[in-house]
């Protein structure tokens, strides 16, 4: 799991211290708009830039974050893309291409920056180095008398979670619990989705486990998701099952996640989501990890150019396989937005954390059960995607 590697890069210094797929995730970034949180009240879509049959699109996200706990490591605590304390920092800088399946495309994400060491932090020492540059690369066909069929074949981002691994698309800056602890970032092989009726799409994927392009096992992972889009409230479901551990002889442990979002888009200036995971792994020792989580937030947008999103949650990681330390974790964020034009917003986010144990680093020396941080940051994008 991404996160028992996530904490054996961050715990030391730490702990010293949710249509292509249509699914909660929009793991179809084509489809993102369609059922991300901010869909509702995102502008009309600005015009597609384009060299030929090709569609680009790019962003750069930076941040300065303020830690009140000081850490000496200059880390904050249970985070995944604003780790950095009290300096600048680089999130991501990144280029899409894409061509739409007609019947044939494909799409590649690639980049820079923090978050894609993060998201690249459990992949084997051996995996070609150009892949840890790579968000997503597949190819894609959709047949032209299929009724909507399509399938990808490559690597590709989860369909779990109510947030995406690009800033601009989600409400708040920091990324909630849950999509840094609860589930995956990618996965590599294939998936389905196809259209029941107007509003019901499912879909299936056949992938080579969590996070990682080259397996640590024979076995192969499972995913199933569905999708109901409505005007007003839709609702979105994954399951993923899978041996994700190295066996140990004939032994292997199987992982279980279930990743739901009900989001309620009711008009321009209010939305709302709520997202629950429930997840287990058993290793090739038969010994069971449980962790689950659930998480509401809302966006209210003033006017235009200003909008306002809270968002509270807990997680509880109850054997540790998480976060490394059994315990049940809270936060609230509050983040404001203010678009400077087109294209280009700054965000200023005030997020409380805390513990039932003594997790956060303070200072120099010892730990406390919260932590407080202030950030501001930047991001600027482009492409048909605004």
């Amino acid at each position: 799991m991404r996160l028992n590697h996530y904490r054996s890069v961050f715990a030391p210094l730490v702990l010293a211290a949710a249509a292509g797929i249509c699914s909660a995730q929009a793991t179809d970034n084509k489809k993102e708009a369609d059922k991300k949180p901010d869909a509702a009240a995102a502008p009309a879509p600005a015009p597609v830039w384009s060299v030929g049959p090709i569609d680009f699109s790019g962003l750069v996200d930076a941040y300065y974050s303020v830690n009140f706990n000081h850490p000496a490591s200059r880390v904050n605590g249970l985070r995944n893309f604003d780790v950095k304390a009290n300096q600048f920092s680089l999130n991501m800088a990144k280029l899409t291409l894409e061509h739409a399946a007609d019947p044939v495309g494909f799409r590649v994400d690639f980049g820079f920056g923090r978050a894609f060491e993060i998201i690249h932090a459990t992949e084997p020492k051996d995996t070609p180095s150009v892949m840890r540059n790579v968000e997503q690369a597949y190819v894609s066909l959709k047949p032209p008398k299929g009724k909507g069929f399509q399938l990808d074949f490559g690597k590709f981002v989860t369909s779990a979670g109510a947030e995406v691994i690009e800033t601009h698309t989600n409400w708040n800056y920091s990324r909630s619990l849950l999509f840094a602890w609860a589930i995956p970032y990618y996965h590599f092989g294939a998936r389905a989705s196809m259209p029941v009726n107007g509003q019901f799409t499912i879909g299936a994927q056949l992938v080579n486990g969590w996070n990682n392009v080259e397996d640590n096992n024979a076995g192969k992972t499972v995913g199933l998701t569905s999708a109901y889009v409505t005007k007003k409230v839709s609702w979105f479901q994954n399951y993923y099952a899978g041996p994700e551990s190295a066996p140990v002889g004939k032994k292997r442990g199987m992982r279980h996640l279930y990743d739901t979002t009900l989001l309620f888009t009711p008009d321009d200036k209010f939305n709302a989501y709520v997202n629950f995971d429930y997840g287990q792994d058993r290793d090739p020792g038969k010994v069971k990890s449980v962790w689950n989580g659930l998480a509401a937030a809302a966006k209210f947008q003033a006017s235009p150019m200003f909008a306002i999103s809270p968002r509270i949650e807990f997680f509880s990681d109850h054997n540790g396989f998480s976060t490394g330390t059994a315990q049940r974790v809270k936060e609230f964020t509050l983040t404001g937005e203010a678009k400077m034009k087109e294209g280009m917003f700054t965000r200023i986010e005030y997020r409380h954390d805390w513990s039932n144990v003594a997790f956060f680093e303070r200072g120099s020396g010892g730990l406390r059960k919260n932590q407080d941080t202030f950030l501001i940051g930047f991001v600027a994008y482009f492409g048909p995607k605004r």
